[in-house]
C-alpha cells in the first residue's frame, strides 16, 4: 500500500491500529477506498455488504433493476475484497429493507409526502441493522464511504456530526437522524478527502471500481421512475381523485397522488393559461392542488420527528442554515424547537417548493445540529385554517 498524504482520509487516533471494524461495502469507489485506507493504517479490516434483494425479484415486479445492479454492486464489493486480501461477507437484510425503506416509500406517497429514502436506509438499516450485526464480528466500530466527518466532544464526550470537506460530495444531510450511540460506533475515511482525491487514492491502490461510474439515484429505483416502480410492485395503485386550484375549483383528474410531487409541472394534463405546478397534495381529499410558480413560495413551515445530534435539549431559539433538501444550498432560518419533537421553522428568505416528507437539516458552520422532517403546512379551501405549531 502506498504513503498516504494530506487529505488522504483517516486521521491519526481516531481509531487505535489493530482494531478490528466493518466496512459497510457498496460496490462503489468511496467504500472501496474506505477499507484500503483503513487496512493501511493498521485496522483489522472485514468487508460487508448488504443483500438488499432475495433471489425472487421483491414485491413481484419482473426484472427489477434495482436488483440487477445489487448483485453487481456484491460482486464488485466481493472482487475488492481479494483485491485487499480481507474478510468479505453478505448479509441478507432484503425482508428488513422490504419493511422498513419500500413499504415506508410506497406509504409516504400514498400519504401525499415525497419521501427521502436514503435518510431511511442510513438510519434503520446501514447505521442500524449493519452496526447492531458488527458485534457478530468481534468488531468494535464500523466505517462508510460517506462524506462527512464525526468528532467528539472532549468535555461531554457527545458527538458530532460535521460537513465532509468536499462541498460537493458532502453527504451530512443523510445522516442528520443518526442517534449518539450510533455515531460513537462510525467512522468516516473520506471525510477530509475530495472526490479526485478518492479515485487517485483509489488508481493507486488498485481498485477495479477505481473508475466506476457513480450513482445518483435511488438504488431500488435506478431509473427515477417512481410511479412506475410503485405501479409495478403493486405497492401503489390508481386511486382518481380530483385536480384543483387553491380556490378549490376542479379543472381535471388524477390517477392517484401517489404518482405527483410538490413542484411537478409534467404530467398534470390540465389545460391553462399560464403554466401549472403541483403545490399540494391533499390525502385526505385525495385531491392534487395545482397553482402557479408564486404559489410554490414558502416561508414558515413545521419539522416533526426532530434529531437533535448537537445538544440532549435544545436551545428555545435557535439560528442555523437549513437546508429543505439534499441539493438545495440552504438559507438562513430561525427553528423553534417545540414539545413532542416538532419545531417550526421560519426561512429568513421564502424558498420554493418546501415539500413535507423531505428532510430538513440544521447546521452551524460546518455542524449537524440536528433535522426533522417537513410536514404538511398548506391550509387548502374548505379546511381549517392552522399555523404550524
Amino acid at each position: 500500500m502506498p504513503e498516504r498524504t494530506a487529505g488522504s482520509g483517516v486521521e491519526s487516533g481516531q481509531i487505535p491500529k489493530g482494531s478490528r471494524g466493518i466496512v459497510a461495502l457498496s460496490g462503489g469507489v468511496d467504500s472501496s477506498t474506505a477499507a484500503a485506507l483503513l487496512l493501511e493504517r493498521g485496522c483489522d479490516v472485514i468487508g460487508v455488504t448488504l443483500q438488499l434483494w432475495r433471489d425472487d425479484p421483491p414485491c413481484g415486479a419482473p426484472g427489477m433493476p434495482g436488483r440487477r445492479r445489487g448483485l453487481q454492486a456484491a460482486a464488485d464489493a466481493e472482487a475488492v475484497c481479494r483485491r485487499l486480501g480481507i474478510p468479505f461477507h453478505r448479509i441478507d437484510v432484503s425482508a428488513e429493507f422490504r419493511d422498513r425503506v419500500i413499504r415506508h416509500f410506497a406509504d409516504e406517497y400514498t400519504a401525499g409526502r415525497t419521501p427521502n429514502p436514503c435518510v431511511v436506509c442510513n438510519e434503520t438499516i446501514k447505521f442500524g441493522l449493519l452496526l447492531d450485526r458488527a458485534r457478530d464480528f468481534g468488531a468494535d466500530w464500523m466505517a462508510t464511504g460517506h462524506y462527512a466527518r464525526r468528532d467528539a466532544d472532549p468535555a461531554s464526550g457527545r458527538q458530532h456530526l460535521r460537513r465532509g470537506r468536499d462541498p460537493r460530495r458532502d453527504q451530512s444531510y443523510f445522516l442528520f437522524s443518526l442517534r449518539q450511540e450510533q455515531l460513537a460506533r462510525v467512522v468516516f475515511p473520506l471525510g477530509d478527502c475530495l472526490k479526485s482525491e478518492t479515485r487517485a487514492m483509489a488508481c493507486r491502490f488498485g481498485l477495479e471500481t477505481a473508475d466506476k461510474a457513480e450513482s445518483m439515484e435511488v438504488c431500488f429505483v435506478p431509473d427515477g421512475d417512481y410511479g412506475r416502480f410503485l405501479q409495478e410492485t403493486a405497492l401503489a395503485t390508481p386511486h382518481p381523485g380530483e385536480i384543483v386550484d387553491l380556490e378549490g375549483r376542479v379543472l381535471g383528474r388524477h390517477e392517484g397522488i401517489a404518482f405527483f410531487t410538490i413542484g411537478q409541472r409534467r404530467g398534470l394534463r390540465v389545460s391553462a393559461s399560464a403554466p401549472l405546478y403541483v403545490v399540494d397534495l391533499d390525502p385526505v381529499g385525495n385531491r392534487v392542488v395545482v397553482g402557479g410558480p408564486g404559489d410554490l413560495e414558502c416561508r414558515r413551515f413545521r419539522i416533526e420527528r426532530c434529531n437533535w445530534i448537537a445538544w440532549e435539549t435544545p436551545p428555545s431559539v435557535l439560528e442555523v442554515t437549513a437546508k429543505i433538501r439534499y441539493n438545495h444550498p440552504g438559507t438562513r432560518a430561525i427553528v423553534m424547537p417545540g414539545a413532542g419533537a416538532r419545531a417550526t421553522v421560519d426561512l429568513a428568505v421564502a424558498q420554493r417548493a418546501v415539500t413535507p416528507g423531505q428532510a430538513c437539516v440544521f447546521y452551524q458552520e460546518d455542524q449537524v445540529v440536528g433535522g426533522g422532517w417537513i410536514a404538511r403546512h398548506r391550509p387548502l379551501a374548505g379546511d381549517e385554517e392552522t399555523t404550524p405549531a
